[in-house]
């Protein structure tokens, strides 16, 4: 069994860690800005059962907000756009390196209902910043979605410690979940997520988000990656972990909001989108 000291060394060992389904590579490699690239990518969605569905579920949530029933992919990447269509594919067949019934204490649903949520909300965000500052669209919901993607890694290599985790953070809820980490797992999430990013092949600026997102002051960020650490910080801030409802876990000083040059009196009119966006994700989930 692994113990806690050795968990990061065993998770260097490329055949321990997770493999990326197969369908996610595929997705990952279509280049969509071509007429062939878009036949592809619509033709792997509809062979997938599953992602199609979730696809054009969200198409005909009040979070899109169809003016008819979306009834097949096509549909939905008109509605939605192609990108996006694509990164939320991308996203679903990620989700399947899980579980769908949780062992233990990890809740994988909760996990992905935060991080879809957290995609979301990342598209939000970007709407209230200037244009010169806004991610492109894939990489900003890829940001949201990958962010904590340590846990998986955690939870595929010892979901005993998981547990052990978990007990941990409910006996201290006001002590910092990192703080946690490093004593119970001798690592973070962080240096895990980075290391099955690298091993997935994922880009710079995505791989810097799940190392950084907790530390968006870290100086090894260049311009792009800070803004998108910048974003995600903020919305780690204000989303429930696990478990999602219509409550938020904290404030988010002034000065994270003018980084992203939004003024913070739209904050109160960005949490209420925040809030929809939480109970749009959980009743698709549901």
């Amino acid at each position: 069994m692994v113990v806690p000291f050795q968990l990061r060394e065993a998770a260097e060992h490329i055949d321990l860690l997770p493999a990326i389904p197969q369908i996610a590579q595929k997705i990952m490699a279509l280049q969509i800005n071509t007429d062939e690239g878009e036949s592809k990518l619509l033709k792997l969605i509809e062979q997938d059962p599953q992602i199609a569905a979730k696809i054009i579920g969200l198409a005909n949530t009040p979070l899109i907000g169809p003016s008819k029933r979306v009834t097949s992919v096509a549909d939905a990447a008109m509605l939605l756009g192609l990108n996006h269509v694509k990164v939320l594919a991308l996203g679903i067949a990620v989700m399947s390196v899980t579980p769908a019934v949780s062992k233990g204490k990890f809740d994988s649903r909760g996990f992905w209902q935060h991080s879809m949520t957290a995609a979301f909300a990342m598209k939000t965000l970007a709407r209230a910043m200037p244009m010169r500052l806004r991610p492109r669209e894939e990489e900003a919901f890829l940001s949201g979605l990958l962010h904590d993607m340590g846990y998986i890694v955690l939870n595929h290599l010892h979901p005993e410690l998981v547990d052990m985790l978990m007990m941990q953070v409910d006996r201290e809820p006001t002590r910092p979940v990192q703080d946690i980490e490093s004593e119970v797992l001798e690592t973070t999430h962080e240096e895990l997520g980075e290391l099955l990013a690298h091993h997935w092949e994922l880009p710079d600026n995505i791989r810097a988000v799940i190392k950084f997102h907790h530390e968006p002051k870290a100086s090894a960020l260049d311009d792009e990656q800070r803004v998108l650490v910048s974003m995600v910080y903020l919305i780690e801030r204000l989303l429930p972990v696990f478990g999602i409802d219509a409550a938020f876990t904290g404030e988010v000083e002034d000065e994270y909001w003018q980084a992203l040059s939004i003024n913070p009196e739209q904050k109160d009119e960005i949490c209420v989108k925040f809030v929809d966006h939480a109970r749009e994700v959980a009743r698709l989930f549901s």
